[in-house]
């Protein structure tokens, strides 16, 4: 697949990326080998976008990537992100000083002499946008970063952090599960500036693969099992709409994951679906190919009505850390 442009800043990346958080943290068991193997595969299939950040392990993403994909550094882009001190009981800490410290460690966990795209995880409301973002340019002028972008930021912190200087993406949560910011303006001033969006959790954390029927089919130590959508009796209440999603895929001779990233892709923006293992990966690339028609999105909007899903995407200190 030829790359896409991520916004209107020069940044050209893989029109769809990899989630690598799982791969160290948070979704149950690891295995470095079949992570190590995943990553590989995505670059040969052309998903050459990875992303990661600090917060997962901590630091152990970044020096999994490292590893599996050290010799391989003119074949991939690394976006990585920063925002919480991990030194200060992982406060919230977007200050000058440890934006600094924090582009160092990454670039030393990755083994890189340049980190391609750098997220500010989550906006401090305790340091002015203007000040972290501030210090984010210095490392553009020194050669550490190529590329800014924000995490879960709002209209006017977008434009205020983007008069500072551009910022070329904005990561947040989108799916047919995770529509807010196509209606809450985040989108609208993300196009307004040329900024790109990127998409996590674009299969709704893996609720619209269809393959978790209950909280049982989680592992016991899988973090989903504590977040709302996944709670007893909540996913059941959504299945219904999952099946919907289910049939339009069947009648487009797809898996329901593959219609959710195409949908994803028809919003415009670059989805990073996480994935541990080769065969879900392959799965989502596949859908690359996929575009959907306007009778497709049409029905996908019938499947899921606005204020249809049942619970909040993220529990309340999550969504208390957001900036929307």
């Amino acid at each position: 697949m030829k790359n896409v442009n991520l916004g209107r800043h020069g940044f050209q990346i893989s029109p769809q990326g990899l989630g690598a958080m799982g791969m160290s943290a948070f979704y149950g068991t690891t295995d470095e080998t079949e992570a190590v193997a995943t990553l590989n595969r995505a670059v040969d299939l052309g998903v050459t976008h990875i992303d990661t950040a600090e917060a997962y392990g901590p630091y152990e993403n970044e020096k999994l990537i490292a590893r599996a994909l050290g010799t391989r550094r003119d074949e991939f882009t690394i976006a990585t992100k920063f925002g919480l001190d991990f030194d200060n009981g992982a406060a919230m800490d977007g200050g000058p000083e440890h934006v600094r410290r924090a582009a160092d460690r990454s670039l030393r966990h990755l083994d890189v002499d340049v980190i391609d795209l750098y997220y500010l995880h989550r906006v401090d409301p305790a340091v002015p946008i203007e000040e972290t973002v501030g210090a984010m340019a210095e490392l553009v002028t020194a050669g550490k970063v190529r590329y800014l972008g924000l995490s879960e930021a709002g209209p006017a912190t977008i434009r205020r952090a983007h008069a500072v200087h551009p910022i070329t993406a904005v990561q947040s949560e989108l799916s047919l599960f995770a529509q807010d910011l196509l209606v809450n303006g985040v989108k609208e001033t993300l196009d307004e500036l040329g900024i790109g969006l990127v998409a996590f959790s674009p299969i709704g954390r893996g609720l619209l693969t269809g393959a978790i029927r209950s909280t049982d089919d989680l592992d016991p130590g899988d973090a989903r099992r504590g977040l709302p959508w996944f709670e007893p009796g909540t996913i059941e209440a959504n299945r219904p709409l999952v099946d919907r999603i289910g049939a339009v895929a069947a009648a487009r001779g797809a898996t329901p994951a593959q219609i959710a990233l195409a949908w994803v892709a028809a919003q415009g923006a670059v989805a990073i679906p996480g994935t541990k293992r080769r065969r879900y990966l392959e799965e989502n690339a596949a859908a690359m190919e996929i575009t959907l028609t306007g009778e497709e999105l049409a029905r996908l909007a019938e499947a899921v009505p606005p204020g249809a899903v049942t619970g909040a995407r993220d529990t309340p200190h999550g969504l208390a850390m957001n900036n929307l």
